[in-house]
């Protein structure tokens, strides 16, 4: 069997020979290698941050969720306000019931404490341990901080031509199939 270089995972010309799935009749040689060029940057940066992502889980012992949730928290935290149970269910996605499971797990575990709400004494306030806080930031808010610094060095204009990009490649993906 022939090595097959990592790029040819997202080489459309290699993906799609037939061009059932994408119509490049129309472009130049130069332009579609381009685009492979920028899928190839783009599936790169997903695996490191796959890779970032899963470590982080690993020397935290949480799973993407419980991140999240995290995350969540430490905004709270960072803009002063309330983190409650219903305000992390919104947040992730997920039923009543689930984030009782999921608080239950990180109060065990030491990650969070629970208090009554400061407003609604039939609510509870939701924070972030110190510990856990200072490990987050120090792992995985200062791996996620490194972002900054590439989008620091591009132009407005370029910055622009990026938003662009993600955002529509997020619609185009998430958009159901055109009949």
């Amino acid at each position: 069997m022939t090595d097959i270089e990592k790029s040819a995972v997202y080489d459309v010309d290699s993906s799609d020979p037939q061009q059932h799935l994408v119509d490049r009749s129309g472009m130049s040689p130069a332009a579609v290698a381009q685009i492979g060029e920028l899928m190839t940057a783009f599936g790169e940066l997903r695996e490191a941050e796959q890779a970032m992502s899963e470590s982080s889980q690993q020397y935290m012992k949480l799973n993407a969720t419980d991140m999240r949730a995290i995350h969540y928290l430490i905004i709270c935290q960072h803009r002063d306000a309330v983190g409650t149970p219903g305000g992390i269910a919104e947040h992730l996605g997920i039923s009543n019931s689930a984030t009782t499971k999921l608080l239950a797990r990180l109060e065990h575990a030491g990650h969070i404490k629970r208090a009554p709400h400061p407003d609604d004494r039939r609510a509870q306030k939701i924070s972030i341990t110190p510990k856990t806080y200072n490990s987050a930031i120090e792992t995985v808010g200062r791996q996620q901080s490194r972002r900054f610094h590439a989008a620091a060095q591009l132009t407005s204009a370029e910055r622009d031509v990026v938003i662009r990009f993600l955002r529509e490649t997020k619609k185009d993906i998430t958009a159901p199939e055109a009949e």
